[in-house]
């Protein structure tokens, strides 16, 4: 499957879980929950992942979590605030370059509308 494509069930997943739990949870409900959906679509879903950062001749150890990879191939950053705050969007573009992946998905659960909460963010430095 393309980066494409498996945005595309991972948005339709998110939507299952927005029109049943609404908004006003916590991160991790909302977490555990779309990772039981993606499952239930039969896709490799990793969760909590944390990541070594090579810094030179240093190597910090969980220095970043990863909230969710699906298929290897997409990060999933999960939030359920008020509003989105701008180094929301420049910490999943770091993971993306950290870990050479193309696409990523901001996800708040805390939008009336949950397609108003759903951000794609490419890593234009990877070569297709």
């Amino acid at each position: 499957m393309t980066e494409n494509e498996i945005s595309y069930k991972i948005i339709g997943a998110a939507i299952e879980v927005h029109k049943n739990l609404g908004v006003g949870l916590l991160e991790k409900a909302y977490e555990t929950a779309l990772v039981y959906e993606l499952k239930q679509l039969g896709m490799d879903v990793k969760q909590q992942i944390s990541l070594p950062l090579k810094y030179k001749e240093v190597t910090v150890e969980n220095a970043y979590i990863i909230d969710l990879i699906i298929e290897n191939k997409v990060i999933v950053e999960i939030k359920a605030v008020l509003e989105l705050n701008p180094v929301f969007y420049s910490q999943v573009l770091t993971y993306l370059k950290l870990t050479d992946l193309k696409l990523g998905l901001l996800i708040n659960f805390n939008s009336e509308l949950i397609k108003y909460g759903i951000h794609r963010i490419v890593n234009k430095l990877i070569n297709e």
